[in-house]
């Protein structure tokens, strides 16, 4: 069996974690809607500011796939957690393990900064739903996930400043 490596990734793996969305973005039915670029993800996860931190896994030393996380805050448990925006694994790569050594990754931070849990989201239609469930992740059926963007977005900044959002 190929050997899983996870270690975490530095800026000159911005091109590889830019490429691992946008093979995310195609699985996910998508394959246009990707903006961010590869300076993007250098300024965002090593730059003055970080935004987020990233994990790269490797199959016998080639990426073969990432995750890419940020911290949230639980107002009931006082704590933060860690979300995670995405987690991809390469085709050619699946049923090694990979996408277990990268979420173990991510629990064992988890642990270690205090977190109180780990979130992610995940499409109806992805079989990868199965696997979430077998190491014990927990879906929420009582939760559903909203987001506000592009023109509204901007007509409720607008209507925030007092003025009058445009028809």
């Amino acid at each position: 069996m190929p050997a899983v490596t996870v270690r975490p990734a530095t800026v000159d793996d911005a091109e590889t974690i830019h490429r691992f969305v946008r093979e995310l973005a195609a699985f996910e039915r998508e394959p246009d809607a990707v903006k961010a670029s590869v300076d993007d993800f250098r300024r965002d996860g090593w730059g003055p500011s970080p935004v987020f931190e990233a994990l790269i896994a490797e199959l016998d030393g080639a990426p073969a796939g990432f995750a890419l996380t940020f911290r949230n805050y639980s107002t009931w448990e006082g704590r933060h957690g860690i979300f995670v925006e995405d987690l991809y694994v390469s085709p050619e790569a699946r049923r090694y393990g990979v996408g277990r050594h990268l979420l173990a990754a991510i629990a064992r931070r988890a642990v270690e900064q205090g977190c109180r849990r780990v979130d992610l989201n995940v499409l109806d239609w992805n079989p990868a739903r199965a696997f979430y469930d077998r190491i014990g992740f927990r879906h929420l059926d009582d939760w559903r996930p909203y987001r506000l963007e592009g023109a509204a977005l901007a007509a409720l900044a607008e209507d925030a400043l007092g003025r009058t959002p445009a028809a």
